[in-house]
């Protein structure tokens, strides 16, 4: 986050935050809301069996807009269409397909993800470069554009300011639940929202940032202003999370910012910049630990935090690899308090390490107890420690003791559950 300027706390700015979908529950309906100005809509269309598949998000006015995508060299057509139309900085609606990856399908996949824009194109009225394309499922399953070419004029027409429930339930394909955020804040006398809906269980990965993340705001600002905000805030939430160790194919995090709160509109960094990434930080950072949170199969939230590292990035580093680490995980939901797992990764990590100053915790709502000291064991009870694991929330506290670097990491168990899920994945589509 940008240094701030002029004194003020950035926190005394935020007027109303909301995590709202913090459980495994369904959310309510009227609890997921778009920005004012944008609506939503979701259906079914006949790609899964039986949930929503097609999904649609509309602004009554021009946008602003900017993404981030998938590091992955194998990239879906609807990353390359959306990467291509977002070179003008706009973006005023956005079809999602979810079920079929539409990735590893050639030059028709490329056909087919430029034909989902055209057509809502034509049933929404806006410029086909401002339709962003998204797709998620299956990799190497073209697209079915028969039912898209008849669900995507039905999605349409029901487009409303209430239709944010029913677009974030369209996005899912293992999630168990809905994934969605929204905060308020105030620039210059003008209260702005900031609404974001997320999916994602499995395949998560840094780097960018192996889910799909869509946030509506009424700001008025620019789009490179806009994109260097959500790239500055990927950096320390959806580039800080892992589930599984793998970076998908389809991924993407896009925003689009209509102006209708009718603030000063930004076009360099100032005070009101500073709030909006502010704002959009523990937004993303909502999102990201509810994306964790619903990892397939898991049983627990795994929070890693690493200080005293010589470097920012080098404690981002350390954090990411104790999170991702398949033994640390395993570890974590068989509730055994092997600090072993945890010093081992630190050593590989490739940050700078000193194994005389490590010291590391475990903690949860139960407590919190130092595990190793300068190095070496410093559990006085074992099962004291155990027991802490039994928590669904578990801290590990990591202080390298060698500089002011800092970072968080999240991730998640892994479980048996992990396994039946990914194991009949295609033969078993939703």
């Amino acid at each position: 986050m940008r240094p701030k300027r002029g004194g003020f706390k950035l926190t005394d700015k935020i007027l109303v935050e909301d995590s709202r979908c913090e459980g495994p529950e369904l959310a309510d309906h009227e609890k997921v809301e778009l920005a004012p100005g944008f609506s939503g809509a979701g259906i079914h269309c006949g790609i899964k069996r039986k949930r929503k598949d097609l999904g649609l998000i509309y602004s009554e006015d021009e946008c602003s807009a900017a993404g981030i995508y998938t590091q992955n060299k194998i990239c879906s057509a609807s990353v390359h269409v959306t990467r291509d139309h977002l070179t003008n900085g706009r973006g005023r609606a956005l079809i999602i397909a979810s079920g079929v990856a539409n990735t590893g399908t050639g030059e028709q996949g490329m056909k087919d993800a430029k034909e989902m824009a055209r057509l809502t194109s034509k049933e929404t009225g806006v410029p086909e470069n401002d339709v962003l394309v998204a797709s998620t499922g299956v990799i190497g399953v073209r697209l079915p554009m028969e039912k898209l070419r008849a669900g995507i004029p039905r999605l349409c027409r029901q487009k409303a300011p209430a239709g944010a429930y029913d677009f974030a339930h369209a996005v899912r394909t293992t999630d168990t639940f809905i994934k969605h955020a929204a905060l308020r804040f105030n620039i210059g006398g003008k209260v702005i929202t900031l609404a974001g809906i997320a999916k994602g269980s499995g395949m998560v990965h840094p780097n960018m940032a192996t889910i799909l993340a869509f946030i509506t705001t009424d700001l008025a600002i620019n789009s490179q202003m806009l994109h260097k905000a959500l790239r500055d805030s990927a950096a320390d939430t959806y580039n800080m999370i892992s589930i599984d160790g793998e970076t998908s194919t389809n991924d993407m995090a896009l925003i689009m910012a209509n102006g209708r709160a009718g603030n000063r509109r930004i076009t360099s960094p100032d005070e009101d910049y500073d709030t909006l990434c502010y704002s959009l930080g523990l937004l993303n950072k909502k999102l990201s630990k509810l994306i964790v949170r619903d990892g397939e199969g898991a049983t627990k939230l795994l929070e890693v935090t690493v200080e005293g590292a010589a470097t920012d990035e080098d404690a981002r580093i350390a954090a990411r690899a104790v999170a991702k680490s398949t033994l640390v995980k395993t570890a974590m939901f068989g509730e055994d308090a092997n600090w072993g797992r945890i010093l081992c990764v630190l050593g590989y990590s490739g940050a700078q390490v000193v194994e005389d100053t490590l010291d590391i915790y475990v903690k949860s709502s139960k407590g919190r107890i130092q595990v190793v000291e300068s190095g070496i064991d410093a559990m006085v009870d074992y099962r004291s420690a155990c027991n802490l694991l039994t928590d669904e929330e578990v801290l590990i506290d990591i202080n390298m003791n060698i500089g002011e670097g800092r970072a968080t990491a999240y991730g998640c168990d892994l479980s048996y559950d992990y396994v039946r899920i990914n194991g009949d994945l295609r033969s078993n589509r939703r």
